[in-house]
This record gives C-alpha cells, structure tokens and sequence, in this order.
C-alpha cells in the first residue's frame, strides 16, 4: 500500500506539473493551447484544491483503470475499475457524488441490467458501482460507467457521501 500511495503522491504531483506547464503555454503560445488545456488545467487546479484539503474525495484515473479514494493528500483505497469502452467513454471533469442506491436498475439502447449494487451517481447518468456479471477490471468495457467488484462498491458506497468530490481524468502513462 505504501507503495500506491508514493506512487498516488507522485502521480498528482506530476498532473499539477503538467497543469501548470499548460497554463504558461497558453499564456505564451497560440489559442490552441488554451482550448486544449483548459480542462486538463480545471482538473489540475481541482485535484491540488482538494489535496491541500481533509475532504473525502474520489479519483477515478481512466488511462490506469485505477480508482483511488483520498482524504486530503492521503490515499485510503485504491481499486482496478472498468470504465467506459471507445464508443462510449466516461467522461471527465470534476464532479460530485449526487445520488446513492443501495441497488438500482440501469438500462439503456442495448442493456437492461437489474440489481446494480451500491450504485453512486456522479454524473448524470455516470455512476460507481459493483459490477457482478464482468471481472474485467482493469479494462475499458463499460457504457460510461465506473465498474468496480462488488466488495469494493460496498466499502466505497459506506465511505462516501452526497456530495463528495469525484475527479475524473486521463494520466499519461
């Protein structure tokens, strides 16, 4: 653990670099930069925000299929995720968790699947919850939404609260 949690450390400090480095290229170089980087950076400025807090918060890393739950600076669980396929991503972005269902029914175009355990909106129709019909974590398969193993939802669902912070975004591996 005490490894994730250097390696959660370095990794932030890392998506703050790269967040600042953006921000002086788009003061010095052309509009591209500052479209391009202009989440990235919200997101930077976000994560740092809540480092340099004790709030609970939830980082989900799409490009690691990694979810990491913190308080503050420091990591307290950290779990593989399956997120969102090509043709459907998770979106990214700074969000919050608006809803919980101890269990829920999601369906959508091609899927209906009843019984979703420990089901946490953040987004929408963007959840975290326990996946019982895959153990593909680690794996992109999902129709947006961040799939974790039934044990970890639960201890995740009984950690967080309405509102705690949700951070979605992609690393540079």
């Amino acid at each position: 653990m005490k490894n994730n949690i250097n390696s959660s450390y370095f990794r932030c400090v890392g998506t703050f670099c790269a967040g600042f480095a953006l921000t002086i290229a788009a003061f010095c170089g052309g509009s591209t930069a500052v479209i391009a980087g202009e989440q990235h950076n919200t997101i930077a400025y976000r994560i740092m925000e809540l480092q340099q807090s004790s709030q609970r918060w939830i980082e989900i890393d799409i490009s690691r299929q990694k979810l990491i739950a913190w308080e503050g600076n420091k990591s307290v669980y950290a779990v593989n995720i399956s997120s969102g396929k090509s043709s459907t991503p998770t979106r990214t972005g700074t969000f919050a968790i608006q809803t919980k269902y101890r269990v829920a029914r999601m369906t959508g175009p091609d899927y209906d699947v009843p019984d979703v355990p420990y089901t946490m909106y953040y987004d929408g129709g963007m959840a975290i919850h326990g996946a019982y019909w895959h153990n593909l974590f680690g794996n992109p398969v999902t129709h947006g939404c961040t799939n974790v193993a039934v044990n970890h939802a639960k201890w995740l669902f009984n950690w967080a609260s309405v509102g705690t912070p949700v951070v979605v975004h992609k690393s540079e591996i």
